[in-house]
C-alpha cells in the first residue's frame, strides 16, 4: 500500500515540475490586529516540508502556504540527485520524515526515507548501493569551527543541515510521517 502512495506522490511531483515557489513575506504578529492574531500556543499544522536545493532553502508548508523558511546546507556535491552511496549528493524527490533521534554529533536529527522506490530501482539496475541514513539535522558544536562557519558551506555527506536553533523549531513543528519534497 505504501508503494502506491509513493507512486502517486511521484506522479504528482513530476506533473508539477514546472511549478515555481514564491516566498511570501508576512507581517510580524505584533503588526497584526489583536483579533486576527493566533491564540497562544497555537501552531499551524505542517503538512509538508519543501526543500529547494538551488536556493538552499527549507520551507515548512501548511495547506500549500509557506509558514517559515530556513537557510540550509547540503551535501559536498550539491548539484544533481543522489545516485549512489558515498557520492556526497543530497537526494531529490518525494520522501517521508519517518523517525527522529537526538545525535551526539549533530544535536537533533530527522530521518528522510531515502531511498524511495525509484532510487532503489535505479541503484539495483546499476548494481550499486543507493545509500541510506539521509537526515535533516543540526550543526556540530565544535570549539575550532563555530556554527556560523558551517552555516555558509555545503558540508554534509548528503544530508540537509540547519542551524541548531532552526532545527529545534523544525523538530517541534514537524511530526513523524510528514512528506518532504526535495527539489533541484
Amino acid at each position: 500500500m505504501r508503494w502506491l502512495l509513493a507512486l502517486f506522490c511521484m506522479t504528482v511531483a513530476s506533473a508539477s515540475q514546472a511549478a515555481f515557489t514564491e516566498t511570501i513575506i508576512r507581517k510580524p504578529l505584533s503588526d497584526m490586529p489583536a483579533q486576527t492574531q493566533p491564540r497562544t500556543g497555537f501552531q499551524p499544522l505542517v503538512d509538508k516540508v519543501l526543500v529547494i536545493k538551488s536556493q538552499r532553502r527549507l520551507q515548512l508548508m501548511s495547506r500549500g502556504e509557506p509558514l517559515k523558511t530556513y537557510r540550509i546546507s547540503l551535501g559536498k556535491q550539491p548539484l544533481g540527485a543522489k545516485e549512489r552511496e558515498g557520492d556526497r549528493k543530497t537526494p531529490e524527490g518525494l520522501y517521508w520524515l519517518d523517525w527522529r533521534k537526538t545525535s551526539d554529533r549533530y544535536n537533533l536529527a530527522m530521518h528522510i526515507s531515502y531511498p524511495n522506490i525509484k532510487d532503489a530501482a535505479h541503484a539495483r539496475n546499476e548494481g550499486i548501493s543507493a545509500g541510506s541514513m539521509i537526515m535533516v539535522h543540526g550543526t556540530p558544536v565544535d570549539q575550532e569551527y563555530p556554527e556560523w562557519y558551517f552555516h555558509t558551506l555545503d558540508w554534509t555527506e548528503g544530508c540537509i543541515a540547519m542551524r541548531n536553533d532552526d532545527m529545534r523549531e523544525v523538530w517541534e513543528m514537524v511530526k513523524d510521517g510528514t512528506l518532504i519534497e526535495i527539489r533541484p
